[in-house]
Order: structure tokens, then C-alpha cells, then sequence
């Protein structure tokens, strides 16, 4: 039972890091109907930007996450402003905005080779040893913190798309913008403004990830298919769906390591999987395909 215990904290932790990363290409998909491929590369530079603000100027990287963000707030705007808008809606488009956005991620990742080369960097801090005792267990305190921070941004984005106007409206362009423009909502603004938002929350995620994990340019690989899993899983645009299923996959990598003989690298494998079942079994997520719900 100890031991269980154990398992279950960590995957309750592990979930609040893939909640994170997910909730930024969750919102883009609900909103404009567009998968991010360059989500990975901005969850690649959140997380060297805050080690270069540690390294350079001494800010904390929690405290970081705050010019961070908003500095990939303005780069989400500009590269809706320059590329996303100019291309074609319906299925056409689909396919353009995955190639133009996976051209943005080869571009982010080629010019942290260019700065950075391709050595693995690590965020330490004077806490990144300490641990919490909790139910017998030894806790780290980033990941406590890394939990928490996930909380709030789901509290934020509650807050956000429920009980003010923007979120009211970006609700509202995401269900049907053609009716929006009868009532004077400016549907360009509201992409615009929820590109933002969602590489916000990317190079967030991405800078959580930097304080737990070591990363290098190839960093936000693997964290964009983690993403990509969250998202399908908990419904295609629902915010609440993607931190439930941020928890279910946490626990699956996390328990898989209980069956006898089963190689501990492949555990990551074992979302893939799930992923291909809940796609066959049910297309729309376990808690089906919502706006923003």
C-alpha cells in the first residue's frame, strides 16, 4: 500500500506538468480549429528562456513565468497576425497550417542550436533538492510547485473563458463565427488574442518543465505528442477534460511500471496506445468534443 501511495502522488504531480503543457494547444484547437505543430518548439524556448533569465539575471523560474508568457503572448500574436490569418479555411487549410506551423517549430529549434548548441541544460536553483514528506513519501518541492502552478492555470482559464467578456466571445467565435460578425464581435481580434493566449501557456508549460527535467532544442518533442494525447483524450476543445485526462495518462505511465516484466522505456509508449484505442472506440474523447466546455 506504501508503495501505492506512492505511485498515486507521483502520478497526481506528473499530471499537473502534462495539464500544463496541453491546456495552450487545447484552447488553439477549440478556437480556431487548428492544430499547433508549433507548440513543441514554443514549450522548447519557454523553457530556455527562463534558464536564461536564471542564468543571466538571477530571476527565479517561477517568478520568470510571468515576463516569459507575455513575451510569447506577443510572439503568438505576431505569428497569427503574419502567417495563421493569411490561410485558407476548411480542410485545405487544415493541411497548410500543419506544414507553416511545423516550419515555425524547425525554425525555433534551429536557432537554439544557434545560440545554445545542442548540450543538455539544466534549471537548478537552491531548492531543486529539497523534498516534502508527504504520506511517508519523499516529495520534490518543484514538483509540488509545478502542481500548484498547473491549478492556477486552470483557474485562470476558467475565470477567463466563464465570467469575462474576451471569454465570453472567444466561447462565441468558437461555436460559430459567421454570427459573431452580425453582433460585431471582431473575430480577427479574438484568433489573434487566443493564439496569444495558447503560446502563452506553451512556453509556460515548457518553462515547468525545464525546473523537473533537463532539455536541450530537441526539448518539446516528446511534450508536444504528450500534449497531443491529453487533448484527444479529454475532447477536442474541454479545457476540464484535458486536466482529467492529463491525470488519467500520468497514471497509466505511472502503474504500467507494476506489470511484471514490462520495460520501464516503454512507458511512454503506453499513452500512444491508449491514444489509438480511445480514437477507435471513441473518436470524440473519453468526455466527448466540447467549445471550451
Amino acid at each position: 500500500m506504501q508503495h501505492f501511495a506512492e505511485l498515486f502522488i507521483a502520478s497526481v504531480l506528473l499530471a499537473g506538468l502534462y495539464a500544463a503543457m496541453a491546456f495552450g494547444l487545447g484552447l488553439i484547437y477549440g478556437v480556431l480549429r487548428i492544430v499547433n505543430l508549433a507548440h513543441g518548439g514554443v514549450i522548447m524556448a519557454g523553457a530556455y528562456a527562463g534558464w536564461w533569465l536564471y542564468e543571466t539575471v538571477g530571476l527565479d523560474p517561477y517568478l520568470s513565468l510571468i515576463p516569459v508568457a507575455a513575451a510569447a503572448f506577443l510572439f503568438g500574436v505576431v505569428i497569427y497576425r503574419l502567417l495563421v490569418r493569411r490561410l485558407p479555411r476548411g480542410a485545405a487549410g487544415g493541411v497548410q497550417s500543419l506544414l507553416l506551423l511545423f516550419g515555425v517549430w524547425l525554425i525555433l529549434r534551429n536557432i537554439a542550436y544557434l545560440l545554445f548548441t545542442g548540450n543538455d541544460q539544466t534549471l537548478r536553483t537552491s531548492y531543486s533538492t529539497k523534498a516534502l514528506s508527504l504520506a511517508n513519501a519523499s516529495i520534490s518541492v518543484n514538483r509540488v510547485a509545478v502542481f500548484f502552478i498547473a491549478l492556477a492555470i486552470l483557474l485562470f482559464l476558467h475565470l477567463l473563458l466563464r465570467k469575462t467578456y474576451l471569454g465570453k466571445a472567444i466561447r462565441a467565435v468558437a461555436q460559430n463565427p459567421d454570427s459573431c460578425t452580425l453582433v460585431g464581435i471582431p473575430i480577427e481580434r479574438i484568433y489573434a488574442l487566443t493564439f496569444g493566449i495558447g503560446t502563452a501557456l506553451a512556453a509556460a508549460g515548457g518553462l515547468l518543465g525545464a525546473t523537473l527535467f533537463p532539455f536541450s532544442p530537441s526539448f518539446g518533442s516528446a511534450e508536444l505528442l504528450k500534449s497531443f494525447v491529453v487533448v484527444v483524450l479529454g475532447g477536442l476543445g474541454s479545457i476540464a477534460g484535458t486536466a482529467i485526462a492529463a491525470l488519467i495518462l500520468a497514471m497509466v505511465e505511472i502503474f504500467s511500471i507494476l506489470i511484471p516484466g514490462f520495460p520501464v522505456y516503454l512507458t511512454a509508449a503506453v499513452g500512444f496506445v491508449l491514444l489509438v484505442l480511445v480514437l477507435v472506440l471513441r473518436p470524440g474523447g473519453l468526455f466527448g468534443q466540447r467549445v471550451l466546455g
